[in-house]
This record gives C-alpha cells, sequence and structure tokens, in this order.
C-alpha cells in the first residue's frame, strides 16, 4: 500500500501486484485483504496476478492451486494467473485452462454485484458422532457404482486386510464412511461406517455401523424410521428447490433432532456460493449440525474434475462451513470393469485427502513446497523432489521445502519445517524452518544429510 501511494502521487499506475503463497489459505486471505485495502483507500483495485507459490508437483500442487486461485477467480478477482509446478513447464496450462473454464462463467455471474466476500460468523457445529466442533473433517467415499461391495474396494480408499492376522489396517488415508447400494456381507473394520439409502438400511437397523441417507422430505415424514444416534440428510442448496413453506417445515424438524449430520450439494451454477448461503440460512435459525458437502461429477475427466472438487469445497472447509466431503463421479457409471473402478475410487479418494490437506484441515501426508523449474535452478527439480519424496513421504505433517536456488528458496520456503537449497553447481544448502543448519554440502549426500536432520530434530519415523 505505501508503494501504491508512492505510485499514485506521481500518476504512475502501470502495476500489477502479486500476493502469492505456498499456503492456499493464506494466499486467499492475503489477496482478499488488499482487495479491501485497495477499495477503501482508492475506491479501485489495480489488476492482480494469483499464484499458489512453490505448490509442488502432481496431484498436490494441482490441488493446492485450484483452492488458491480458483477461489478468488470464482470471486471476482484476479486478472492473470501461473500454476507453479514442479513439472516440465508445458504441463501447467492446461490446468490454467480448466481452472479458467470453470471459474470464469461463476465470476461472471457475480460481476454487477461484485462486492468483496468476508468469510460467515458461523457458531461451532454441533458434535454427532466423529463429526463436528473440534474433530477433524470425515471424508465419504462414494462407492455406489460397484453393485455389491468387496474387501478389495475398501483396499483403494485406504484399509489392507491382513488374511494371516485375519485383522484389517487401517491407513492415514483412510475414509471414514463408504456410501454403497448395500451393505457388504463380510466383516468391515471397527471404525469404518456404511452409509446407505434408507430402504436399504432398514434390514440392518440393528447394526450400530450402519447409517441411513435420507431425502430431507422423506426425513421430515413423520412415518420414517430413523437411526438413534447418527441420520445422513440430503437437501438441495440450489436457490428454488424448496418453497418457503416447505422450508419452514424442515427447519421445525431439524431443530428437534441432534442425530442429523447434513449433505449438502447443488447443481446450480455457483455450487460454493449456494451451500454456504443455505449453511447461513440454516444457523439463522438456531441449526447448527455438521455438514458434509456432496459434490458429483459427470464429465469424463478426472485432471477437471480435481478442479471442480478443489474449488468448490476448498474454501468452504478454510471457512468452517463444511465438515466432511464426499466425491461422486457419475461418468460411465455402468459397465465399469472392477479394476478400473478401483483405481478410480483410489483416485477420488487420494483428491478427498489432498483437498483436506491443503486446506489444511486433516493432515495425512508429508507436504512438499517445491519450485516449478527456471533458469536458476541449480539442481535437476523433478529427480531431486522424487528422490526425496520416496524417502520421506511416510511422515504425516512435516513440511519440506525444496528450492532450486538460493535468490528466491529462502523467502518462498518460509511456511516449511525443513528446507533443500540450492546454494551453488552440486552444493546444497539445509534448512530448519528459516535458519541454516548445513551449508553448501555436496549434492551426492544431501538427502541423507537430511534424513540425519529429520532425525537430529525427533521427527523421523521409519517406514
Amino acid at each position: 500500500m505505501e508503494f501504491l501511494r508512492i505510485a499514485r502521487s506521481l500518476d504512475y499506475h502501470r502495476i500489477v501486484l502479486s500476493m502469492k503463497s505456498s499456503n492456499p489459505a493464506v494466499m486467499i486471505d492475503a489477496y482478499r485483504t488488499l482487495v479491501q485495502h485497495m477499495l477503501d483507500e482508492f475506491g479501485e483495485c489495480y489488476p492482480l496476478h494469483l499464484g499458489v507459490t512453490e505448490a509442488g508437483d502432481g496431484e498436490d500442487g494441482r490441488i493446492k492451486s485450484a483452492i488458491g486461485i480458483g477461489t478468488l477467480l470464482a470471486e471476482g478477482i484476479g486478472d492473470t494467473i501461473r500454476v507453479s509446478l514442479t513439472e516440465d513447464p508445458e504441463f501447467e496450462l492446461p490446468v490454467c485452462r480448466d481452472l479458467v473454464a470453470y471459474c470464469a462463467p461463476i465470476a461472471a455471474a457475480n460481476n454487477d454485484s461484485f462486492h468483496l466476500h468476508t468469510p460467515p460468523v458461523l457458531q461451532p457445529r454441533r458434535v454427532v458422532q466423529q463429526l463436528g466442533h473440534g474433530k477433524v473433517p470425515v471424508v465419504i467415499a462414494d462407492l455406489s457404482r460397484s453393485s455389491a461391495l468387496e474387501a478389495s474396494h475398501l483396499q483403494a480408499v485406504g484399509y489392507r486386510y491382513d488374511a494371516h492376522d485375519d485383522k484389517w489396517h487401517i491407513g492415514d488415508q483412510a475414509a471414514d464412511f463408504l456410501f454403497c447400494n448395500e451393505v457388504p456381507k463380510f466383516a468391515l473394520p471397527g471404525t469404518l461406517g456404511i452409509l446407505t439409502y434408507y430402504q436399504q438400511w432398514l434390514p440392518y437397523c440393528a447394526n450400530p455401523h450402519c447409517y441411513p441417507l435420507f431425502d430431507v422430505l422423506q426425513y421430515i415424514d413423520a412415518g420414517y424410521i430413523k437411526h438413534e444416534r447418527m441420520n445422513f440428510v440430503m437437501l438441495d442448496a440450489k436457490p428454488g428447490t424448496y418453497t418457503d413453506e416447505t422450508l419452514q417445515s424442515i427447519y421445525a424438524v431439524l431443530k428437534k433432532d441432534p442425530t442429523v449430520v447434513l449433505c449438502i450439494s447443488s447443481l446450480g451454477s455457483q455450487p460454493t456460493q449456494d451451500v454456504r448461503h443455505m449453511v447461513m440460512q440454516l444457523a439463522g435459525e438456531g441449526i447448527h449440525q455438521p455438514v458434509v458437502m456432496i459434490i458429483d461429477e459427470t464429465q469424463p475427466d478426472l485432471n477437471k474434475a480435481l478442479i471442480r472438487y478443489s474449488v468448490d469445497s476448498g474454501v468452504l472447509l478454510l471457512e468452517g462451513v463444511i465438515q466432511g466431503i464426499c466425491l461422486g463421479y457419475l461418468f460411465g457409471e455402468t459397465g465399469k470393469a472392477p479394476a478400473l473402478l478401483q483405481e478410480e475410487y483410489a483416485t477420488l479418494n487420494s483428491i478427498a485427502f489432498g483437498i483436506l490437506q491443503a486446506t489444511r484441515t486433516r493432515i495425512s501426508k508429508t507436504e512438499y513446497i517445491s519450485c516449478p523449474s527456471c533458469g536458476r535452478t541449480l539442481f535437476d527439480l523433478q529427480e531431486t523432489t522424487a528422490k526425496i519424496r520416496a524417502v520421506t513421504n511416510h511422515l504425516k505433517g512435516v513440511k519440506i521445502a525444496i528450492m532450486g536456488c538460493i535468490v528466491n528458496g529462502p523467502g518462498e520456503m518460509a511456511d516449511a519445517d525443513f528446507g533443500y537449497v540450492g546454494s551453488g553447481v552440486g552444493k546444497i544448502t539445509l534448512y530448519k524452518n528459516k535458519d541454516i543448519v548445513k551449508r553448501n554440502i555436496d549434492s551426492e549426500v544431501a538427502v541423507q544429510e537430511l534424513i540425519e536432520l529429520l532425525k537430529e530434530n525427533g521427527v523421523w519415523v521409519a517406514p
């Protein structure tokens, strides 16, 4: 702002501003804050360049970028964008195009009434079993495209069965609930909940780990049996779905029932805004039940689906509007081979946990902050990132930065716990937080030296 005041005093306005961060939450808040300051002081905004800097590679880098950039684009903030991936540069542009294609129509719908979004202030969500205030967000894995569940399906969503021990092993990215067409016939992990439509649930209503899924109009009918501890109720947040009279009936029933978990979706053109508005409406009526957002995708490209999943749910997780997500993928719903379905289930589960990790609402893996390739990079970033990931990707909750040069590295890795920074040809400097720990070590031994640093600081565990 000081720089802008000086520039404006000299009638210089050829300025584009950037407020990047490797943390999407910080990045979103920084841009919103800057826009607010410019509007308050100048009554206008200078163009903004958006990016989640050092987002990393693969799925994680795309999810981080989609949440940070997509949230702001959908709000009408941003004039140019860059998706920074630790990959060959040509892989960045398709992600940019997918982001613009999805977010531009959302922003266009709001152009005539632009106002800076202020996150809602909501009371803590009621606790229903493992959902609500003080609990990490849940993941509901939608396995409904399989006619009958088998043990192999559970492997795709974080569970591994050991026949020798007759025991289920639960991974850090194990889904909390399975949504399926029928209740499995085999023994399930004790922590796993099964969610199915009301009619399929009735024969299993005595099973404490099996829960019904109601349409809201079905639920407010007094004739239905309900689970004594937890009932999932679907609401459509698209404006105009329910009459005012129906809404009042819904409010009346939900107010009296502490067992409800709301599953809210919207097929409207602005799903994030629709869900946020619905939750605020419910809060205004004194209804503070936990909310799971359901996002169903119908197009065949999972890369584009990842963009929508991340943009629609990411900011609502950051704002505490929702307490869980369920990602549905409806393309080719019938006729797919079991192996292909299992692969898609695994991808959707990975995306769901990636969104929770990127919003830092549920940490389930190591986080990497790594820069894209540029002319200053002093080693092969992709190869080195892969080496470091191979030996550290089991360190849940540790943030490791992999920076190509000493110019931008120390500043842009400031959010990391540990840093691996190129400081010369064949030389690496290791950081703990912002402090240099080992300077100019040979790159041949640098990865092992990083492991020793992790051990010295008590964060290393054997894989």
